[in-house]
């Protein structure tokens, strides 16, 4: 019964959400539970979802985000900077807005800043935190009222907007602390006192030859946050050493670049992580009704009244 359900539910919420002028999405992820309740990867495809609503219009947003189990939206825009909460009677998602593949110069310019500021512990890269100064004073004030499980999300640059917004709510005044942040083809954000003291249980997805997740360079003292968790060039989640994935992401290069494309630029959708997530997530629940149905053809029949028990 339950797996037919969890078919039942997964089918209901594939559906296409789309603006005549853009591209549709296509949505996988149902919140009908709390995201506690999840596994891992349903967790992840849910954020990695809400992190790509991020980057529509607020009208579109709320229609996408509805679809996901997230009725209630709020939009928070100043100088550019933007970022959602997404409701629903469980949970509250902050979903930073990030850049996509094809404003890498965006990136690239903030990048190039070499410096870095003090933030709440250690310091943090000052074009990242500049997005965040300019949403906090709203988000802050949001979080002081909230009293749900407290999630965090966000793609690219939205990737390093959650980390920092993650580390501030943390470390303030702040009741409700992050439960998980999860972020997607995000840049370095801070030193290593940074990284090392902010801890939030953070689940950091890169993507094979994923260009952005390589800046700012680590050679003037930017680190990662969180637990890796690495998307190999067959689209497969792995675990792997130094030495394997520096091999893994050359022979993704070479063999994107013999078919024409650039594999840095072209891993960094938001769209690539998803698929691969997806996959992942549905190969889970094929594992698991397999070992249900294992389960149920070793149950034990009922007992012969007329078997004699034997000791050994």
């Amino acid at each position: 019964m339950k797996r037919s359900n969890d078919v039942e539910r997964f089918g209901k919420a594939m559906q296409k959400v789309c603006d005549r002028h853009e591209k549709p999405l296509i949505l996988r992820s149902m919140a009908d539970r709390p995201v506690a309740e999840m596994t891992q990867l349903e967790q992840s495809l849910l954020m990695a979802e809400l992190s790509m609503v991020s980057y529509n219009d607020p009208d579109e947003a709320r229609w996408a985000a509805a679809s996901l189990g997230f009725p209630d939206l709020t939009f928070y825009e100043r100088d550019g900077s933007q970022a959602y909460r997404f409701r629903n009677q469980y949970d509250c998602v902050i979903a930073c807005r990030g850049t996509e593949a094809n404003e890498w110069n965006d990136i690239r310019a903030d990048a190039r800043a070499s410096s870095v500021l003090s933030e709440t512990v250690g310091r943090v890269h000052r074009g990242f935190k500049r997005e965040v100064d300019d949403l906090w004073p709203m988000l802050e004030t949001a979080l002081m009222c909230n009293r749900q499980p407290l999630w965090f999300c966000g793609h690219s640059l939205g990737g390093a907007m959650a980390t920092i917004s993650a580390g501030r709510c943390l470390l303030s005044h702040i009741d409700s602390n992050p439960e998980r942040l999860f972020s997607f083809g995000s840049p370095r954000v801070g030193n290593p006192r940074y990284t090392q003291y902010t801890k939030v249980d953070h689940l950091r997805y890169v993507n094979n030859n994923d260009i952005v997740t390589r800046v700012p360079p680590a050679w003037v003292g930017y680190r990662h946050c969180g637990s890796e968790i690495y998307l190999d060039r067959r689209g497969q989640i792995r675990k792997s050493g130094f030495a394997g994935k520096t091999r893994d992401r050359w022979i993704g290069f070479w063999k994107e670049l013999l078919n024409g494309k650039i594999d840095p630029f072209e891993d960094h959708s938001i769209h690539h992580y998803i698929s691969v997530i997806a996959q992942a997530l549905a190969e889970e629940r094929k594992s698991g009704a397999r070992n249900t149905d294992d389960r149920e053809k070793i149950k034990p029949g009922p007992t012969d009244p007329n078997r004699k028990n034997s000791s050994h």
